[in-house]
């Protein structure tokens, strides 16, 4: 299995690992080590390796070079303004020191007065080579932070290299995808894996070029492509003309080596299908949650959400958990709080003290709730649902972007086993399915008067939309388990040529892998 990530925080691919692993397949999961060593350790019975990955082409060549006609006075893109400022402050230290000892210095001490007016020289001194340094440094910041790809000269460039190389226009448009192949591609191969899972439009490249050079050594690799999310409707992280179609062409040029397609819900299957012409309809695998919370590390149980939040039983209390940022809506949960002065919101987010979440809290200090707001960490993925469900409602104030409305994101699921109501913005998917359970209320997303509405209900009735869980069938469903099941049957259809066995039936009496290592899943 392969990942653009460092594995932890990532609950679907944690999963899908470890129970591939528990069904009998020998797994690999390789993912990208946040720091320049590897690391490896176990998930359940599934090998972690994470790669130490330079990532040189990632950089763009006016990152090397100085922008003399904007930014004349910019220091050069090669380390020294960081040299320089930390050469004052060193230079600062060092006076406050000297001025210290001087200070409680014996009058009759040699020189004493010379030397306190060198200080002072010197302090007058290193005020105006720090504001020189400060200037360059900004100059320097502003030259990387104003080239952001969308002049008329990148657009150019862009349609350039797409009419000239087609979808290999990745290659001159995005070359950090290299990156990736130059890190994973030799352990790939040295695995020699029957199957290979890549997760996303990174990894489906690195998947697809393995298997290309595996079949001219009389090797056959089948590729499980797990698409997790529709690559046209994301929001570009990079503010720059040529991120979106460079990641668009090295997908269409790598879709076609795929032997399955997995996703994460039947509206962006048929999106996939449309988008690359499949002829087989991708299979649809729920980022749902495990049903089993048994502690997966005995010695480390699920924290307590209210505990951590310094908050009693009786606090009406609104959690959001996932990823931070300004289109997951967060804003509108800060923005009600004065309206409802009762109430806490907890963000369990993969960046606390991140600048997006700092921004927040700031904003919750100027709205004088700043005692009401918790940012929390994510914890373990088998801790997340017991920890949620510490909470009297769950939060999903996404905005409206092409991927937010077709699907049910993990944290609706995640809070519905946490047996939450749920307030939800009218983003199309999970609008409709909210509606259609009962389990919560639906607002206008960005609109806080409504969002106050759905709110006020959820915490006023909580009994009425906790029975919607009650529904025969509806949370079991909705488990990693189920999900699992149909996950596996997609790997035995092409390893083995046969189907998975039956609900219920032991992998080892139904069909078994043995021997080892016959069937090696890079999985």
């Amino acid at each position: 299995m392969l990942v653009d990530n460092g594995v932890n925080g990532d609950s679907r691919v944690q999963k899908a690992a470890r129970s591939a692993a528990a069904a009998g397949w020998e797994v690999i999961l390789l993912g990208r080590s946040p720091g320049s060593l590897p690391q490896e350790w176990q998930l359940g019975r599934a090998e972690v390796r994470l790669l130490a990955m330079p990532a040189p082409l990632a950089l763009r060549r006016h990152q090397f070079r100085r922008a003399w006609l904007r930014w004349p006075l910019a220091y050069p893109p090669n380390g020294v303004a960081a040299h320089r400022q930390q050469s004052v402050k060193a230079w600062r230290a060092d006076l406050a020191v000297r001025a210290a000892e001087l200070a409680v210095a014996r009058p009759d001490t040699p020189r004493l007065g010379l030397r306190r007016r060198q200080v002072k020289a010197e302090e007058l001194a290193v005020r105006v080579v720090g504001k020189w340094v400060s200037l360059r440094h900004w100059m320097l910041t502003q030259a990387h932070r104003r080239r952001r790809f969308r002049n008329p000269w990148d657009r150019a460039y862009t349609l350039f290299w797409q009419q000239a190389k087609g979808d290999g226009a990745w290659r001159r448009l995005e070359p950090g995808l290299w990156d990736y192949e130059l890190a994973y591609g030799p352990v790939v191969d040295e695995l020699q894996p029957d199957l290979i899972h890549a997760n996303d439009f990174r990894m489906l490249g690195v998947a697809a070029r393995a298997k290309i050079r595996a079949r001219a050594q009389g090797r056959d690799i089948k590729v499980v492509w797990d698409a997790h999310e529709f690559l046209p409707g994301l929001k570009p992280w990079q503010d720059n003309a040529r991120w979106l179609p460079a990641h668009m062409a090295h997908e269409r040029e790598y879709a076609p080596y795929a032997d399955a397609v997995v996703t994460v819900s039947d509206g962006l299957a048929e999106l996939l299908q449309r988008q690359h012409r499949l002829t087989v309809r991708p299979d649809v695998v729920l980022n749902a949650p495990a049903a089993d919370h048994m502690e997966l590390v005995p010695d480390a149980p699920a924290p307590d959400l209210r505990a951590r939040c310094g908050v009693g039983p009786d606090v009406p209390l609104l959690v959001y958990s996932g990823a931070a940022a300004r289109q997951r809506g967060l804003d509108i949960m800060v923005e009600a709080l004065p309206q409802m002065p009762d109430v806490h919101v907890a963000l369990v987010v993969n960046k606390p003290a991140g600048p997006y979440v700092s921004g927040l809290l700031a904003r919750a200090a100027r709205l004088g709730v700043a005692d009401r707001v918790h940012a929390l960490p994510y914890v373990a993925h088998w801790q997340v649902v017991p920890f949620l469900a510490g909470a009297d409602v769950g939060v999903i104030p996404i905005h409206h972007w092409p991927n937010h409305e077709i699907a049910l994101i993990t944290k609706f699921f995640e809070y519905s086993h946490a047996r939450l109501p749920l307030v939800v913005s009218d983003v199309r998917t999970m609008a409709d399915t909210v509606r259609a359970t009962g389990q919560g209320e639906v607002f206008v997303a960005e609109d806080v008067a409504d969002y106050v509405r759905a709110v006020r209900a959820a915490l006023a009735e909580p009994a009425r939309y906790r029975a919607a869980y009650d529904r025969p069938g509806l949370l079991e469903s909705w488990t990693w388990e189920a999900q699992a099941d149909a996950l596996d049957a997609v790997y035995r259809r092409l390893v083995l040529g046969r189907p998975a066995p039956a609900s219920g039936a032991p992998a080892d009496e139904a069909a078994p892998i043995e021997p080892r290592p016959a069937v090696r899943s890079g999985t």
